[in-house]
């Protein structure tokens, strides 16, 4: 069964030509141009991956993310038409899983939803205590626990909403629990590039991390920023 991909671009000839080549490349994508119907289309037709573009006419990209991400589990990779900072934290931050400027050449297009599927939920697969490469698939901290194999995250009985790009993220601090990872450490594995000093697409997530994780915005204690170096998962401060 092919992969389902939602476009909502509102340029015809740009959603044309790019719904073109990912249906080359074995994928099955349908097409919306207008704002205020793609909320209805994404939560009635269910797409493994989202590619919303942020300028649409009705709703824009931000309000379609916001509206949707609490209802829609699958991936939303986000268009930016702006190399801006503010757009790219404002479409995290409302739980968008990765951002993309335009113009985007297609082969890098096609290359990033073929990471953000391998990553997400549904294509994530299999069961047991370790991964294939022998690291454990289940940890435990506390009151907190965190499973690769379900793709899960709780604190005592309650689980926490992650998106696939925030699991990611929780899951890569917490099996190097108790050492610093460097912004440049966590784009290079979970994205594949560098950290160029501009991108703030890690210091999103974590802010929303925190707040889902119930920890002191002003005071962190259970994901540490340590001055200059990175990120800290706390082995401890989690009962």
């Amino acid at each position: 069964m092919k992969t389902r991909i939602l476009l909502v671009e509102d340029e015809e000839r740009l959603a044309e030509l790019t719904a073109e080549y990912l249906r080359k490349n074995d994928l099955e994508v349908l097409v919306e141009g207008h704002g205020s119907k793609a909320e209805a289309r994404i939560l009635a037709e269910r797409p493994d991956l989202v590619i919303l573009d942020v300028m649409l006419p009705g709703k824009d990209g931000f309000e379609i993310c916001r509206a949707v991400r609490a209802r829609y589990q699958g991936v939303i990779l986000m268009l930016t038409a702006r190399d801006e900072d503010f757009d790219q934290i404002l479409g995290l931050e409302l739980g968008a899983d990765d951002y993309i400027a335009k113009p985007v050449q297609p082969r890098l297009l096609l290359a990033r939803i073929k990471a953000l599927l391998r990553r997400s939920p549904s294509s994530a697969g299999g069961t047991g205590e370790r991964t294939e490469t022998g690291r454990p698939a289940e940890l435990a901290f506390g009151s907190f626990h965190i499973s690769q194999a379900t793709r899960t995250a709780c604190l005592g009985a309650d689980c926490i909403d992650l998106t696939t790009a925030e699991f990611d993220l929780l899951w890569l601090l917490a099996r190097h629990a108790g050492s610093v990872l460097s912004r440049d450490d966590l784009l290079q594995e979970l994205r594949g590039i560098g950290f160029d000093g501009l991108d703030r697409s890690i210091d999103a997530r974590i802010s929303r991390l925190r707040r889902k994780l119930g920890d002191d915005s002003e005071n962190p204690t259970r994901i540490k920023t340590v001055r200059g170096k990175g990120y800290l998962f706390s082995k401890h401060d989690w009962q």
